[in-house]
């Protein structure tokens, strides 16, 4: 191929096979067997700091049976998109479990989170409308307001006296849509969401929250940022995903049910997408439940999140402002990051280097996601390996 787009492919390879050279290149890892928080890669047996499985539901028993169950009743796939013969018995339980769970009138299940959000922001808005985003919300967040077509304007992260000062200027009858990640995914920091529900009231806005990283971890039951600040149905558009603390694959929108009638019948992504398999909408359902049925999980995710941050604390890595389980270490330089990698990797911690262009120049972090799963013997084993690490590379 000679073309302008070899230039920038052979670009590309020249750094991917360098990091290959260096044995500094650590994406796409094969995961051979998964044990709890534990996983063997590459034969060898490795903690697990880089899994969204933040309640460790992962391999639960009750999960799987409702998924080999729904194999047997249902079968593996489904007959077509949702509108037509895609809708199984399972389908709308799932939306009525999440419905439920969330304090929601009615719910909508898709096929992944990246999905949820491109399709519902698209199909929600239009080239006269206005959205505003928060600058270090997701890529799918991004995306669905560029194939929108809305004004599309971003603020400065949580910064509220910005949001505001954009509002000012557009018209009170224009649709102006507000949408936050309530955990941010590289940062492990929060919305600020009585803020920005005070701003939405204020200004005639729509306010839709992505709990991706949230579900499950934060609020007293789990289920979410709004019942950790107490403002239990004052988000208008509540997004999650069912692949992260949720053991399965997909995503959903919840809200009031005129909402989520006219998004089933007007998403592209839901009209001309095939359904989630059944198992797979089976194992999320039971989630919900055992979230529900078993909430020591959470305590003792949380157990965990406060001994490893403040482990790392100590050591002097500078972990931002994490508020989660997502917990970044960071580091500045790319390189620092790549090599802080090897040396855990050597000591048996399968974590990821987080790099340009993904996150801006000068903040190459390692991002660490805590699990319930983790015993303290985990943790104080990742502890030591940074700590010996970090003297070795001269960061701590």
């Amino acid at each position: 191929m000679n073309h302008p787009l070899r230039k920038r492919i052979e670009k590309f390879q020249e750094r991917f096979d360098d990091l290959k050279k260096r044995n500094l290149y650590f994406y796409q890892a094969e995961i051979e067997e998964i044990n709890g928080a534990h996983a063997i890669v590459q034969g060898r047996d490795m903690i697990i700091f880089a899994s969204y499985s933040y309640l460790g539901l992962i391999d639960h028993p009750k999960i799987n049976e409702a998924a080999k169950k729904a194999i047997d009743e249902l079968s593996t796939g489904t007959h077509g998109v949702r509108l037509l013969a895609g809708t199984t018995r399972l389908h709308n339980e799932l939306e009525r479990r999440i419905a439920e769970f969330k304090g929601r009138e009615a719910a909508a299940v898709f096929s992944s989170g990246y999905v949820t959000n491109l399709t519902t922001i698209s199909t929600l808005l239009g080239k006269d409308d206005y959205i505003f985003c928060d600058k270090y919300d997701h890529a799918s967040i991004v995306d669905g307001a560029i194939q929108s077509r809305a004004n599309f304007i971003r603020f400065d992260h949580n910064d509220m006296e910005h949001l505001e000062d954009l509002l000012k200027e557009i018209p009170e009858d224009k649709v102006k849509l507000i949408v936050v990640d309530a955990v941010y995914s590289m940062d492990g920091d929060m919305a600020p969401l009585p803020d920005l529900i005070k701003v939405k009231e204020k200004y005639n806005a729509i306010l839709m929250v992505d709990e991706a990283h949230s579900l499950g971890v934060l609020g007293e039951h789990g289920r979410g940022i709004e019942e950790h600040f107490g403002v239990e149905g004052k988000v208008d558009i509540d997004m999650g995903t069912l692949s992260k603390t949720i053991p399965s694959v997909g995503g959903y929108i919840a809200g009031d049910r005129d909402l989520i009638d006219y998004i089933k019948h007007n998403s592209r992504a839901y009209i001309f997408s095939a359904a989630l398999p059944p198992p797979a909408v089976a194992a999320a359902k039971a989630s919900f439940d055992v979230i529900e049925e078993e909430p020591w999980r959470r305590e003792k995710l949380w157990e965990n999140i406060d001994h490893f941050v403040s482990g790392l604390k100590k050591l002097g890595y500078d972990t931002m402002n994490t508020q989660s389980a997502v917990v970044p270490v960071l580091l500045g330089e790319d390189e620092l990051a790549l090599k802080l990698t090897r040396k855990l990797w050597d000591e048996g911690i399968l974590i990821f280097p987080i790099l340009t262009p993904a996150i801006p120049p000068k903040t190459a972090r390692l991002r660490s996601c805590v699990m319930a799963s983790h015993s303290h013997e985990d943790i104080d084993k990742t502890l030591n390996a940074f700590e010996k690490a970090g003297k070795e590379l001269g960061i701590i």
